[in-house]
């Protein structure tokens, strides 16, 4: 039961962390602007990889804590449902490009924040 408490407290932080940056980003560049949600997953992609390589693969924090960081926190704050209808609305606006930018980068920069994240939790 105290996992379960600790991965809803996770998941809303995730939710509060992602809301806040969301927020900044929009307040700062504008409503039409995606890149928020690119922040937020790209950040969410290397967080995930630190983690994973730190728990999986170095034993550097406890199994115990996997699902809490993994499911709670990153799955509610990481927000690829957002990637979709941003990159569908930018699509149906007629603007091609910033929604074709969106995905591309989304995906490019997602790998590669995730590469960096499993090398830098390998290395720790």
């Amino acid at each position: 039961m105290e996992r379960l408490v600790l991965i809803g407290l996770a998941g809303a932080t995730g939710a509060l962390s992602r809301y806040g940056i969301q927020s900044a980003v929009t307040e700062a560049l504008g409503r039409s602007t995606v890149l928020g949600t690119l922040l937020i997953n790209v950040t969410g992609a290397f967080l995930l990889g630190l983690v994973l390589a730190l728990i999986d693969e170095r034993g550097t924090i406890p199994l115990y804590w996997r699902p809490i960081i993994a499911t709670g926190f990153l799955g509610a704050y990481t927000t690829f449902s957002t990637l979709m209808y941003e990159s569908f609305n930018r699509f149906e606006a007629g603007d091609l490009a910033t929604a074709g930018a969106n995905l591309i980068a989304s995906v490019a920069l997602g790998l590669f924040a995730t590469y960096l994240g499993l090398t830098l939790g390998r290395s720790l």
